[in-house]
């Protein structure tokens, strides 16, 4: 998500009665906080935000069709058998005996096409009830509950990042105490959990039989991962130096790819003369513990194109919308207040591609008090240059008898040496 960075628009000047210098300290809080929206306007920031959710639905969707598909396959692969067995018993000159048995194995095929019919038709009720809790779920936002809601969207955005970083337990067990199965992805995740582990285990038997139930999707996305996984497979043989199976393989599983990817082939088979101990690089990075981890990242983005995830987790999402208004060049420098998100390292570098944050006009807020300055609470400059809040220095001044303490230099000074600083 890689995106240039802008310059700042802030466009702001600060004027005082007298001449006063405003310290950098008081621009701390451009874009801190955004004030609460009244209720006429939560509406149609509700349905904003609802925009985001094409995720929620559109990832049980197509498991609902991926699993009705998979059901109909196999009803038709059944039945195909079936019919094709009575034709033969009705050509064949059968005895009695025979007939009968040839019958009796037809019909316990039958008996058992109904019940996966059974299983299937299971599956696709669970993947429909998945489906109406979610849109039930959106449904039910309104601004009366808006809270509620969003707490427990957060919850379905945690449970998203922890399946995406492997911590499948934790997910489940947030899930189940949050009682929101249905609105999360475990049982997605879980089927890519067993090829991500076989993977990384060196073995990519899986990882293939993924790609078969998947064939049709993926030939119309051009994805390149069974090929990648034919190709590591082969230099697997090549490094057993396994050579006369490694032709064998080339011939059967790598022959019908060289029309798109002759390249790429020749490449690979020339490992057959260069073998695993070779020296040259163009080869010997062919051998490389790497490959596998390239391997699961090509899977992980053919699975979240199949099912159609965003490749980033969405709590880096939400995060980097939510910076991306926070941001503003004070943010990078040592004075930056620690109630400043982007003073922590871990939300900087999440930040760092993204662009400066646009203020027309300053949001000061008081270095005290953490409150927003404005015209009911105006900013006072000290005599030092340093500006608060007129409420903090209206408290400091009632507990010490007309005196001002500022919080940064120690310097003491009547209230009424205080000057009001004006925003335009």
């Amino acid at each position: 998500m890689e995106m240039d960075s802008l310059s700042n628009g802030n466009n702001t000047t600060a004027t005082a009665s007298t001449p006063a210098t405003v310290s950098p300290d008081s621009s701390a809080a451009t874009a801190r906080a955004t004030p609460t929206p009244p209720p006429s306007s939560t509406g149609p920031q509700l349905t904003e935000a609802l925009k985001l959710e094409h995720q929620f639905l559109r990832v049980p969707f197509e498991h609902y069709k991926k699993t009705i598909r998979a059901n109909h396959r196999a009803v038709e692969k059944e039945v195909s058998a079936v019919i094709s067995g009575v034709t033969d018993a009705a050509s064949a000159d059968f005895s009695p005996d025979d007939a009968v048995n040839h019958l009796n194995s037809l019909v316990s095929r039958l008996q058992g096409l109904k019940r996966k019919l059974e299983e299937g038709s299971r599956a696709e009720n669970l993947q429909a009830q998945k489906c109406r809790a979610r849109l039930d779920h959106l449904e039910s936002a309104d601004g009366e509950n808006l809270s509620e809601w969003n707490n427990t969207r957060l919850k379905r955005i945690l449970v998203d990042y922890m399946l995406r970083m492997s911590y499948y337990d934790t997910a489940v067990k947030l899930a189940e105490c949050s009682n929101i199965q249905d609105l999360v992805d475990i049982d997605v995740f879980q089927e890519a959990k067993k090829v991500i582990e076989a993977l990384q285990n060196k073995d990519v038997a899986p990882a293939l039989a993924w790609c078969a139930d998947n064939k049709s999707r993926l030939k119309k996305s051009k994805s390149k991962l069974e090929f990648q996984l034919r190709l590591q497979e082969f230099i697997e043989l090549v490094r057993a130096e396994n050579n006369m199976r490694a032709i064998t393989y080339a011939r059967k599983y790598l022959a019908p790819w060289g029309a798109t990817h002759m390249k790429e082939l020749q490449r690979v088979l020339a490992t057959l003369a260069f073998k695993r101990d070779t020296e040259c690089a163009t080869y010997k990075v062919l051998f490389e513990a790497k490959q596998w981890d390239f391997l699961v990242d090509q899977f992980k983005q053919e699975f979240c194109k199949l099912y159609g995830m965003t490749m980033e987790p969405l709590l880096n999402i939400y995060l980097q919308a939510g910076l991306s208004a926070l941001k503003t060049p004070y943010c990078y420098k040592d004075d930056c207040t620690k109630e400043d998100p982007l003073s922590q390292e871990a939300f900087r570098t999440i930040a760092m591609p993204l662009p400066y944050s646009k203020q027309h006009h300053s949001k000061l807020v008081c270095y005290i008090t953490k409150e927003l300055m404005d015209t009911e609470n105006p900013p006072q400059v000290l005599p030092n240059g340093y500006v608060y809040s007129t409420k903090a220095l209206e408290e400091m001044a009632k507990k010490n008898d007309g005196r001002i303490t500022c919080p940064r230099t120690g310097s003491e000074y009547n209230y009424t040496e205080l000057v009001k600083a004006y925003i335009s």
